[in-house]
């Protein structure tokens, strides 16, 4: 998915992390490609990061059944997003209704359904496209997120995608877990990553109470999908995410009357700086530039770097003007 904000905000996130808090994160609403609105949970105004997660939309449910006139293309269904660039990054793609098509630009033709995790691995360079098919399910919500990869293998990794349609599953007590990635409670997700990392789908039944073992090392978060619950003080409803800080071996998460649906994300906090701007991820505003003026080149006449993506029928995303000051460091949170 890509940041199509037409000003896109520079952020730098840095490892610093708090012990056991309740925080919550409110989410912004983004126009994204030509229309579908998301809610922004990641980047967000005081913090930027929970573990190496680093950007987090959650966009839906919307009926694309429904004639939207209000955008660049009147009636287009669903989520409409050209080819753009990634660096430095993974992507993870999750959806709890619908259908998406994806392509990248190392030929990778697939479709994100719900149950199922797609995840892009950036490393130096990738491009990839998602598009609502003509054919897809009446209902599309789901969420988006990026995950920063370390220094180590940000630049040295292959450009890669992996699809996994059988992810491993956890049954409490009133409650079911299907870890994405990383691991809770001892059962391992197979999908790829170069941090300690953990993103689970939980659902708890009505008025049920669920005590979720943690690692304590790690810092993680909640994003409420579908219902409410109670987490402390807080009782943070749709739409909205409660982060839980570090230093914690158990969370008691209590169901709302209706039960609920909630995205564990997690991880060791990430201890390196880095600079967000589009859809790029770098260390300095050097590496920024680079990025977007091998995009520039790879959209008019072709470079190695982000080559295009074969079997989109249409024209690239051109990255956005670079903002007039040098990209500076700011806070991980404030």
């Amino acid at each position: 998915m890509s940041d199509l904000e037409k000003d896109p905000a520079e952020v730098v996130g840095t490892g610093d992390c708090e012990g056991p808090t309740l925080e919550l994160l409110e989410g912004r609403e983004v126009v994204l490609g030509r229309s579908t609105t998301v809610r922004r949970l990641l980047p967000n105004k005081n913090r930027r990061m929970v573990g190496a997660w680093c950007f987090v939309d959650h966009y839906g449910p919307d009926d694309l059944t429904q004639r939207v006139d209000s955008y660049d293309v009147p009636g287009e269904r669903g989520m409409h997003v050209p080819p753009h660039p990634h660096t430095s990054l993974q992507t993870v793609s999750w959806l709890f209704e619908g259908e998406i098509e994806h392509r990248d630009s190392v030929g990778s033709h697939a479709f994100v359904r719900p149950g199922e995790l797609n995840i892009m691995t950036a490393g130096n360079g990738i491009a990839h496209s998602e598009v609502s098919t003509p054919d897809a399910p009446p209902m599309l919500h789901g969420a988006q997120l990026w995950v920063a990869l370390p220094d180590g293998v940000r630049t040295t990794t292959p450009p890669a995608f992996n699809a996994y349609a059988d992810l491993p599953e956890l049954e409490f007590d009133g409650a079911h877990a299907t870890v994405m990635i990383g691991t809770v409670a001892g059962v391992t997700s197979p999908a790829p990553a170069y941090t300690p990392l953990v993103g689970a789908d939980i659902t708890i039944e009505a008025g049920r109470t669920l005590a979720l073992p943690l690692t304590s090392s790690n810092e993680y978060a909640v994003l409420v999908v579908d219902g409410s619950l109670t987490v402390g003080s807080l009782s943070p409803g749709f739409g909205e995410m409660v982060y839980l800080g570090a230093g914690r071996d158990v969370v008691e998460l209590v169901a709302s009357g209706n039960g609920v649906r909630f995205l564990l994300l997690g991880g060791e906090p990430f201890e390196e700086e880095l600079v967000m701007w589009w859809n790029f991820i770098g260390r300095s505003h050097e590496e920024i530039v680079a990025a977007r003026n091998a995009w520039q080149t790879a959209i008019s006449t072709g470079d190695p770097r982000f080559p295009m993506v074969p079997g989109y029928d249409g024209d690239p995303l051109p990255a956005p003007p670079l903002p007039a000051t040098t990209l500076k460091p700011r806070p991980r949170s404030r």
